[in-house]
């Protein structure tokens, strides 16, 4: 099984450790297309600061992160499973993963990223700001940068088996799954379930949407599940105690949170 995450715009910064190597990251189809972003970036944050502040939707209070970014090729690295801190990863908690579950993560997610494309979750890179949603003046949208060179890769890469896309719709954008891998490719959308008036009403969430899929991702990873089809899925998650629905033929899998009633 191949998951895909989004990242988080929540980073650890590392106080000490060695530089970037861009050659050494993981999938290194990408490693050209990489340096590209990351030369454009670095340029665009050595300069005028109003014009970046700008170009990566930076607040007043967040103009640090252009000097940040400006120091990418010597700043020091962790690896990614250390460096995203946001919901979603809290509740995966990656740090406190038995040995097994560790391995089946490290061997099984991938981050997407505005800025690597995408990451193995022991890549060492610095912290940065740079998210899909962002357009350089040179390269453009990064969503529709990413696409083609993830387009040559990422097949091979999920080869044969189940895709668990756990990703935003903006860094959906950047890879869609097409043809046969597109029908072992399973989504899930939470949906917040109350009763109001006697009536059962439901909700798209977006806090407990993002710890709720860290969540089934560590039961996955801990429990050793394998589903090889968009229906076991939802058979594993159903044994490991989450309430969800997944109509026939659909990519989509509901998991549904109850709250209380009136």
């Amino acid at each position: 099984m191949l998951v895909l995450l989004p990242p988080s715009e929540g980073k650890a910064t590392a106080v000490r450790g060695r530089p970037l190597a861009l050659d050494g990251l993981s999938l290194p189809e990408l490693t050209a297309a990489r340096g590209a972003v990351l030369d454009e970036l670095v340029r665009l944050c050595e300069g005028d600061a109003d014009k970046a502040a700008e170009v990566l939707g930076l607040t007043p209070g967040l103009r640090g992160e252009l000097a940040k970014n400006a120091a990418l090729r010597t700043a020091p690295t962790l690896p990614a499973a250390e460096l995203y801190t946001g919901v979603l990863y809290d509740a995966l908690g990656l740090a406190t993963l038995d040995a097994s579950a560790l391995r089946r993560a490290r061997r099984s997610v991938l981050v997407f990223s505005g800025l690597w494309g995408v990451l193995r979750l022991a890549d060492r890179v610095p912290s940065y700001r740079c998210s899909m949603g962002v357009r350089l003046p040179g390269t453009g949208g990064l969503a529709s940068y990413w696409r083609p060179h993830l387009d040559a890769v990422l097949p091979e890469v999920a080869g044969g088996g189940l895709v668990l896309d756990l990703r935003s719709a903006a860094y959906a954008a950047a890879w869609k799954p097409q043809g046969a891998l597109a029908g072992r490719t399973a989504t899930v959308r939470v949906l917040q379930v109350r009763v109001v008036g006697g009536v059962e009403k439901r909700s798209v969430v977006s806090h407990f949407n993002k710890a709720t899929k860290g969540e089934l991702l560590r039961a996955l990873l801990m429990a050793g599940a394998a589903p090889k089809t968009v229906p076991a899925l939802a058979t594993a998650l159903r044994d490991l105690g989450y309430e969800v629905e997944h109509p026939a033929g659909s990519p989509q899998l509901d998991v549904l949170l109850r709250g209380a009633g009136d």
